[in-house]
C-alpha cells in the first residue's frame, strides 16, 4: 500500500472513531457511561496515528495521538494519556518543535502528578534537546535541564542529575555566567573525586572550572588552581600552564568546541589587558 492508500485508511479510522464518540455522547450524555466505546475510539485513533506515521504524515499522526490522549484524560486513564502525548510529541518533533514541546509538557505534568519523577525528568531532557538543537533557545534549554536535574536528585539518581548539570554549566559558561558554571563544575568534580569509579574524571571538571575562572581574571584562576591542587593532587599537572598555548595543548588532547571557545576568550582577555598596559 502506498502512502496515499495509508493516509486514506487512516482517515477512515479517524472518521469511525469520531462517529463512535458522537454515538456515545448521544446515548449516554457522557463518556463514563460507555467506557467500551471510548476504548474502541482510542484504539482507532492510535491505529490511525500509526498509519499516518507509516505514510510519514507526522502532523496528522501527532493530531491523532493527541485525540487519543484527550479521551484517555476524560476517562481518568492518565497513564495511557501520558503515553499518547509522548507518541504525539515524537511525531510532532519531526515537523513542529513547538507542538512537540506542548505534548511533552502535558505528559510531564501527568507523570509529575503521578509521582513518576524519573520519567518526568527524562522528558524534560527531551524538551531541552528540542530547545538547544531545533529552536536554538539556550536559556529555555537550561531551565529544562535544571528541572530534570532537580527531579533526578529528588529520586537519588545523582549520576543522571550530574549529566544534566554538566549541560547547564557548559551553556552557562557560553552565556558568560561564569560563577554559575564554576559552582556546578566544582560540585560535580568534588562528587566525582569522592566516588571510586568516577574519581579519574574529577580533574576534567576542575579543569573546566579553571577555564571559567581564567575567563574572569588571572588571579582568580591562580587561587582556584591552588585550591584544586590541594583538594585533588591529581589535578597538579601542567594542563593549566598550557592554556594559552592552544596548539601545544591541542597536541596533548583534542580540544572540543567548548574548550576552544573558552581558550579564545581567555586569549582575547589577556590581549586586551596587555593593550591596556601599553
Amino acid at each position: 500500500m502506498d502512502n496515499s492508500g495509508k493516509e486514506k485508511e487512516a482517515l477512515a479510522m479517524m472518521a469511525e472513531a469520531d462517529k463512535k464518540m458522537k454515538t456515545s455522547r448521544s446515548m449516554f450524555g457522557s463518556f463514563f457511561g460507555s467506557s467500551s466505546k471510548v476504548e474502541e475510539a482510542c484504539d482507532l485513533y492510535v491505529r490511525a496515528a500509526n498509519m499516518f506515521k507509516m505514510a510519514k504524515n507526522w502532523s496528522a499522526a501527532g493530531d491523532a495521538f493527541c485525540k487519543a490522549a484527550q479521551l484517555h484524560l476524560q476517562v481518568q486513564s492518565n497513564h495511557n494519556a501520558a503515553i499518547n502525548f509522548l507518541d504525539a510529541g515524537n511525531a510532532f518533533k519531526k515537523v513542529d518543535p513547538q507542538e512537540a514541546i506542548g505534548c511533552f509538557s502535558q505528559a510531564i505534568d501527568i507523570y509529575t502528578d503521578m509521582g513518576r519523577f524519573n520519567i518526568a525528568a527524562k522528558h524534560h531532557i527531551s524538551v531541552a534537546e528540542i530547545y538547544e538543537s531545533e529552536l536554538l533557545d539556550i536559556d529555555k534549554a537550561i531551565v529544562h535541564y535544571e528541572q530534570a536535574a532537580d527531579y533526578y536528585k529528588g529520586e537519588e539518581s545523582t549520576s543522571s542529575a550530574n549529566k544534566c548539570l554538566v549541560k547547564v554549566a557548559t551553556y552557562a559558561a557560553q552565556l558568560e555566567q561564569y560563577q554559575k558554571a564554576i559552582e556546578i563544575f566544582e560540585q560535580i568534580g568534588t562528587y566525582s573525586m569522592d566516588t571510586t569509579l568516577l574519581r579519574y574524571g574529577a580533574k576534567d571538571y576542575f579543569f573546566k572550572a579553571a577555564l571559567c575562572h581564567f575567563c574572569v581574571d588571572m588571579l582568580n584562576c591562580k587561587l582556584a588552581v591552588e585550591k584544586y591542587e590541594e583538594i585533588y593532587p591529581a589535578f597538579a599537572d601542567d594542563r593549566v600552564c598550557k592554556l594559552l598555548k592552544v596548539k601545544e595543548f591541542d597536541s596533548i588532547t583534542r580540544l572540543d568546541q567548548w574548550q576552544t571557545t573558552m581558550l579564545l576568550r581567555i586569549k582575547k582577555t589577556f590581549q586586551d589587558e596587555e593593550s591596556d598596559l601599553r
